[in-house]
């Protein structure tokens, strides 16, 4: 028995390790790479053959991070079971199918810009959205704390993440000539405070952790301090006549920022503007957390009973076909855009960017991590000079940082669930994936500290055994 490490083992996207037991694997995610573009189109391109004679895969949550090479790996002949739990599964429907549309509308835009600069070459979409239909099609759904057998000694049980809707902490317990082994893998770790979802469960006996490190060199802000924060960028941007321009993943993080708004209008505190939800997938996903009031907190579960609903306040707009989008992109009234994708390297926020970035009196909010090379990363990194669809582009707006929205947890949740996971038994070993050097070095010397036995930094192609 033993584990390799491939995605997320050396930076925070792409998350693809392997579980090796009677002689058959079994995959944790297969999700999308994000970074420089070609390093970018190079590793998204490039599976494993041993990912694609997997077994079984299990899927922790929707992000496509996490999620969004399985319609690639589908497309290479993979054939085995991806287990998820249901509202992942209704998630990934609309995600997956977005992505591959997202990838060939791109594709046809960067291959005309590539020919009106005389450059012959073609790029071509990783999957088409026949193959994301068929990789949905592979997906089995396994509530909560359910244990099923899915290859020969190996037993998949789900426990609530808190993350985002769907989200779970995955349960290994492996069998193999006698010998037991109990590992967990989180996936994305979610904070206990956020209001929206329910906090992650506790598993008992682990042997083995492989944990996330998002966030393990800084803490959150508390929720509070990040509405204030909100509805003062919100406030000033409104009385210049400005645009606020909010990048979100369509998944969790819109509906926290439309749920952080709502709370602001109960307060009397936002100022009457049109909010415009520029996202078919966001405004489908929303729906879909509607769907699912059991995997969302008791007092927001309740408020949708009673047809309160949450994700909806004053002045909201929804924007789904593309002429509408592009009326709204020249449209000079103030506003609030939501948009994706998440780290700007895609989707409709680039062409709200293409006219709104130049201008002093826009806000750009950040509201999530920015991983290393992406766009978002830049901008948050006060680089004023960015390209945007290959053409370069001033930064004159104004770029705000809001962490205190993260879905992760923190340096203190991490340490704190690594705590009672060992009150809950004899922790062994810790394996830190899933995050930067400086925040991976940081969260193991704390670990260390409170007396974890063994704290390792996993490395691409990295073996541990059992």
């Amino acid at each position: 028995m033993h584990l390799e490490f491939y995605g997320a083992a050396d930076g925070v996207t792409g998350s693809l390790h392997r579980i090796h037991c009677n002689e058959v694997d079994v995959l944790l995610d297969c999700g999308l790479f994000q970074g420089r573009r070609a390093e970018t189109n190079k590793r998204n391109r490039n599976l494993p053959r041993w990912a694609t004679a997997a077994r079984a895969l299990a899927l922790s949550h929707a992000h496509l991070d996490h999620s969004g090479s399985i319609p690639l790996l589908a497309k290479r002949g993979f054939a085995g079971n991806v287990y998820c739990t249901p509202p992942t599964r209704d998630l990934c429907s609309v995600m997956l199918r977005d992505a591959a549309m997202i990838q060939q509308q791109d594709a046809v835009y960067l291959n005309k810009q590539q020919r009106k600069q005389g450059k012959s070459s073609q790029i071509e979409p990783l999957y088409l959205v026949e193959d994301a239909h068929n990789a949905v099609s592979q997906m089995i759904s396994l509530p909560l704390r359910r244990p099923l057998p899915v290859a020969p000694g190996v037993t998949l049980t789900f426990h609530n993440a808190g993350h985002v809707l769907g989200s779970a902490l995955v349960q290994l317990d492996l069998l193999e000539r006698g010998r037991k082994f109990r590992l967990l893998y989180t996936g994305d770790l979610g904070r206990k405070e956020l209001p929206l979802l329910e906090r992650p469960d506790m598993v008992k006996d682990v042997d083995l952790l492989i944990l996330e490190s998002t966030y393990g060199d800084r803490l959150h802000s508390g929720i509070e301090s990040v509405d204030d924060k909100l509805c003062e960028i919100v406030t000033s941007t409104i009385e210049r006549r400005g645009r606020v321009y909010i990048p979100t993943f369509a998944l969790e993080r819109a509906q926290e920022v439309l749920f952080a708004m709502k709370r602001l209008h109960g307060r009397g505190l936002l100022p009457q503007v049109p909010i415009y939800i520029d996202s078919p997938l966001a405004i489908a996903i929303t729906e879909i957390y509607k769907l699912h009031p059991e995997g969302l907190d008791s007092s927001v579960r309740n408020r949708i009973l009673d047809r309160d609903d949450p994700f909806a306040p004053p002045g909201l707009h929804y924007v789904s076909d593309i002429q509408s989008s592009r009326v709204l992109q020249q449209s000079g009234e103030p506003c609030i855009v939501i948009a994706g994708s998440g780290m700007c390297e895609g989707g409709r926020i680039l062409h709200h960017f293409g006219t709104g970035l130049s201008q002093p009196k826009n806000s750009v909010v950040i509201v999530g991590f920015m991983a290393e090379h992406t766009l978002g990363r830049r901008l948050v990194e006060g680089i004023r000079r960015v390209k945007v669809f290959g053409v370069e582009r001033d930064v004159r707006a104004a770029v705000h940082s809001l962490n205190g929205l993260s879905a992760h947890a923190d340096r203190e949740g991490l340490v704190g669930f690594v705590k009672q996971l060992s009150r809950k038994g004899q922790l062994r070993r810790v394996a830190l994936v899933h995050g930067e050097e400086e925040p991976r070095r940081a969260l193991q010397e704390a670990l260390l500290e409170i007396g974890t036995p063994e704290v390792i930094q996993a490395r691409m192609g990295e073996r541990v055994e059992f």
